[in-house]
């Protein structure tokens, strides 16, 4: 029985910054779950090899993959077209963007994330196959950078963003806004960036007129031949979308602008109405037949990850286990995952090495 390193080299990847970026899009899926063995197999280790194996163990409860939901699936898909059709739009002009919403503990990064990577990956061999000419040499300056992922700042301001998206690429700040805003454009340019990730976007409350000049910014980057996703917690309710409309043709969201008179932003005399998609990430339902199976089919899932000696097919999925799951986590994605986490770890440390509705009782979660 094999173990797969268990300890990361170094810290997390960074995916605030490009070799962070690059990094986890290298290596997420590379993790290797423990090997299944039985329980009389797992009683004849060497203690050393046990304690390993329960730490392979461990590592595959906490480390789960990314399942597709009926609820992600809808945001993956809105987002790869919208990348596509952006990306392979060579007309001048603003780009239509992409709002993802959702509460928290939905997996709205994640699954942004990943579904922008897959893109990424697709680009990038489009690129190697019908323009290998344009590969940046090893080593220069303006790698090609298809993706950039930023995350707004706490206190947000139009210099705090530019400097989060100079940071990305490890450009570096000049001193005045004007400057910053130009560093921006051309690093984007030069990297020839097609997709912006903003993630925290409801950080912008817009009571403060630093907010309201971060999201002029932010609508001024459309500008720049870029597709902009905006990631953030339940945006309707933000007041980001105040004053905005619904085109009946298009079904897409016209955002104007948050006021009227002169923006402090130096760049925002451009300004016009913005145009975004808006999708949200919502949680598992569990009323029709169809919302049920979808809550189902993804602990069946689940289920084939876990590595508890004792479990049976239908730990998750039997009986009234699925309404007592959905009863506990209110069908939220990350609190499902932080629930089985826990029962596992006790499971395993207990000895009882299954999950059930007495063990999850006494597993507290909390958002």
């Amino acid at each position: 029985m094999g173990i797969a390193p268990l300890l990361a080299a170094g810290p997390p990847p960074d995916r605030n910054r490009l070799e962070g970026w690059q990094q986890w899009l290298r290596t997420r899926h590379a993790f290797s779950p423990a090997p299944r063995i039985t329980l009389d197999e797992y009683r004849t280790l060497p203690a050393r090899r046990r304690a390993l194996y329960d730490l392979h163990r461990t590592a595959t409860h906490v480390n789960l993959r990314l399942q597709e939901t009926p609820m992600s699936a809808a945001v993956v898909k809105a987002l790869r077209t919208r990348l596509q059709n952006n990306a392979l739009n060579f007309q001048p002009g603003t780009r239509v963007g992409l709002m993802v919403s959702g509460g928290g503990f939905q997996g709205k990064t994640e699954t942004v994330c990943d579904a922008a990577a897959s893109f990424e990956d697709l680009w990038r061999e489009v690129h190697r196959q019908l323009a290998p000419h344009t590969e940046p040499i090893p080593g220069t300056r303006d790698a090609f950078v298809p993706v950039a992922y930023c995350r707004l700042p706490v206190k947000a301001t139009p210099k705090a963003l530019c400097a989060s998206i100079l940071d990305y690429y490890g450009a570096p700040h000049p001193k005045t806004l004007d400057a910053m805003i130009r560093a921006v454009r051309d690093s984007l340019r030069d990297h020839r960036t097609t997709a912006l990730l903003l993630d925290d976007i409801t950080r912008l409350r817009l009571h403060r007129e630093d907010d309201q000049d971060t999201l002029d910014l932010v609508r001024e980057l459309m500008d720049l031949n870029v597709t902009l996703v905006l990631i953030g917690v339940d945006i309707p309710r933000s007041g980001l979308l105040r004053g905005s409309s619904i085109d009946p043709a298009t079904g897409q969201l016209i955002v104007p602008d948050v006021r009227q008179g002169r923006s402090h932003n130096p760049s925002a005399a451009t300004q016009t109405e913005r145009r975004f998609d808006l999708v949200d990430l919502d949680p598992f339902a569990y009323t029709t037949p169809g919302q049920i199976r979808a809550f189902v089919d993804h602990l069946t899932g689940t289920e084939d990850q876990l590595r508890l000696l004792r479990a049976e097919p239908g730990m998750l999925t039997a009986g009234t286990m699925p309404e007592y799951l959905f009863r506990r986590t209110g069908g939220v994605i990350g609190l499902l995952r932080r629930l089985i986490e826990d029962g596992c770890a006790e499971a395993m440390a207990g000895g009882e090495e299954r999950l059930t509705r007495d063990l999850l009782d006494g597993t507290v979660i909390r958002p």
